[in-house]
């Protein structure tokens, strides 16, 4: 299992889909670093060699922001939209969807599993005689 960019890669996965367990590495970058480096995309990340790995490594961080910066950069993002108010950051704050996505059905990844409420609860226990 390689290590890249502080994050181990799966090394019996071709390294075109192992690099994009790294943050901020997609599809397209994978194939751009890989392009650049001039390493076959179908070979296993296993059987890169040391040389390959650098090229890799040297490649993304001259080229690209990924990993803990990138994760950074995001948080602060967000930070600065709660900070100042903007209704993007209050949705935010709220844990609700941010891009105008609807909230009366659907967003449960956002809102989180349902809450039952005091009276439904008392509704659903027996009563007592």
């Amino acid at each position: 299992m390689p290590r890249l960019m502080g994050v181990d890669i799966p090394g019996k996965k071709h390294i075109r889909y192992a690099l994009r367990y790294i943050h901020g590495i997609g599809p397209k970058r994978a194939d751009d670093v890989l392009a650049a480096c001039k390493v076959e995309p179908s070979k296993k990340a296993d059987d890169l060699t040391q040389d390959e790995i650098h090229a890799i490594v040297t490649f993304i961080q001259d080229h690209f922001r990924v990993e803990g910066d990138l994760r950074r950069e995001v948080s602060q993002n967000i930070r600065r939209l709660m900070q100042i108010g903007s209704y993007r950051g209050l949705r935010h704050k709220r844990g609700l969807p941010v891009r105008g996505q609807r909230t009366k059905t659907n967003a449960k990844t956002r809102k989180g599993g349902r809450r039952a409420s005091a009276a439904v609860i008392r509704a659903a226990a027996p009563a007592k005689k």
